[in-house]
Order: C-alpha cells, then structure tokens, then sequence
C-alpha cells in the first residue's frame, strides 16, 4: 500500500509540472491572464513580469501544500480493525518552525520586488512632453489639457435602451505616442479611482489630495478606462476611452478643442465640495 501510495504522488506531481509546462505555452498565460499585452508603456511589462513570477511561485506553494495535505490524509488514515484514540503529537519544533519562517520569508520577498517595481513605476518623469490634469467627479471626467491649455468636459456614459453603451457618450481622453505623459489627478467631491485597464495601473482620487501619474504611451490604440473606487449610484458608468495617438493627430484634437471654445481650464472652481482643507468659506455674523 505505501509503495502503491508513493507511486501515486509521483505520478501527480508529475502530471501537475506537466500541466504547468504546457499552459506556460499559452500568450494568455504567459500575461497572467492579465487584459492587457507588452509593451503599451514603459510600465506594462515590468506590472507583468512581477504578476506572472508571483502567482507561479504562490501556485507551486499551493500545489505543495495540497500534495502534503493528501499526503496525510492517505498515510494517517484509520485502518481497517483499528480502535480508540491514535498516537497524539504535538510540539514538533523543527516543523513549527519551518511554517512560521518560510511564509515570512516568502512575504518578505513578494513585498521587496512590489516595493522596488512600485518605485520605479511612481519616479516622476523629468521634463514631461503633455501634462494633463484630470478631476473624477459623479459620474464622469474632465480633462484639463495643461500644455496646450485647452479641456474637455465629460458627461457619464449613457445607457442604450436595449442594454449596453452608447460609445459616442464616452468621455475621450487624447495622449500622444512615444511622449512623456504627467497626469496630475483630482476628485471634485467623493473618492473616485483613476484606472486605465489596459495599463495595469489606477490611482486614488481624493478630495483635497492631488496625485500624480507619469507614463510613456508606446502603442496607438483605443483602450478602456473606469473608476475603480465605489463612489455611489452610478458607479458602474463613470466610464471613459484612451486614445494613443501620433503627435500630429493629437495636435489636431487640441486644435480641434481650441476652436470649439474650450480654451482654458475647469479648475477647482467646480468642486462639489467647497469646505475641504485648504479653502475658505465665507461668513457673516449676526
């Protein structure tokens, strides 16, 4: 029974590296499953190559666990003709030990290569080609196109009665290809999210806190964005599109803004909520 029982754990750990092997093969799998591929930023890979090596190593953990765990069931079963109370076992030093030491080992790391990938992907960009300021509110966007001193107002995306979104609703937010992006973010009145899906990276929004974004755009292309904090009733469709775009058609959509009259900016003069840390509020006396 003990030979037949090592025979079969050999037989599923090979059966499960094989499987490992073999899904690796998969371009969905080696992202992560993630909804997104390499090389849209400068960010991207380095979000994939820390995702994808933590959920192998968490997954090979997992499987060692569980082959311990049937292990013992198998080996420490009650027999046939067996009676009473088994042997009770406690205290084992080395084991405890060991499972104490190893999971902190393995959080230390995890938390070291998070930390040093946040690093870098949190260094501000010197001298930034397009700096864009974006305020959330419910339920939409604005967006302040600082460099060419233009905006865009945005409304919430709106709902087509047979179910679904009317693209055309979707506030557009317009970046230049292979340009240094700083994106300074605001919340003109509850906690909002700032989440562009398909770069792998979302941002706070809080009222009376400004946050900072900074990026490089390296593939044209229409990608999804959304509000990733809960922020009320419709939550679900403060929704909005990122446009990577050569330089001389995102010129033409400044241009484009510009002659449409949105010349300036939609500052804090908007927020919803005036009485934050760092305004003031009139008052009179009796």
């Amino acid at each position: 029974m003990r030979h037949n029982l090592k025979r079969g754990l050999k037989g599923a750990s090979l059966l499960t590296i094989l499987a490992l092997v073999l899904a690796g093969c998969t371009s969905q799998t080696a992202l992560g499953w993630l909804p997104t591929e390499r090389g849209l930023t400068n960010q991207v890979d380095r979000v994939i190559d820390l995702w994808v090596v933590s959920w192998i190593v968490l997954l090979i953990v997992g499987v060692i666990t569980w082959l311990l765990i049937i292990w013992a069931a198998v080996v420490y079963r009650r027999r046939k003709g067996q009676t009473g109370m088994p042997a009770q076992l406690r205290y084992n030093m080395p084991i405890e030990v060991f499972y104490t030491v190893a999971p902190l080992i393995l959080v230390l790391v995890l938390f070291g290569f998070t930390a040093r990938d946040q690093i870098v992907i949190e260094a501000p960009l010197e001298d930034p080609d397009v700096s864009i300021e974006v305020y959330g509110k419910r339920w939409a966007w604005d967006f302040n196109y600082l460099t060419d001193n233009v905006y865009s107002a945005g409304i919430q995306a709106q709902e087509l009665p047979g179910g679904g979104i009317e693209p055309g609703s979707l506030p557009k937010l317009y970046l230049p290809v292979d340009k240094k992006v700083e994106i300074t973010i605001e919340s003109r009145d509850v906690l909002h999210s700032f989440w562009i899906i398909d770069f792998l990276y979302k941002k706070d929004m809080i009222p009376s806190r400004t946050n900072y974004w900074y990026f490089i755009p390296q593939e044209e292309g229409v990608y999804r964005g959304k509000c990733a904090e809960l922020c009320g009733e419709y939550h679900s469709l403060m929704l909005f599109e990122v446009h990577v775009v050569s330089e001389n058609e995102y010129n033409q959509q400044m241009a484009s803004l510009r002659a449409s009259g949105n010349v300036g900016r939609l500052g804090a003069e908007l927020d919803t909520l005036q009485n934050l840390p760092g305004t003031t509020v009139e008052t009179t006396g009796e």
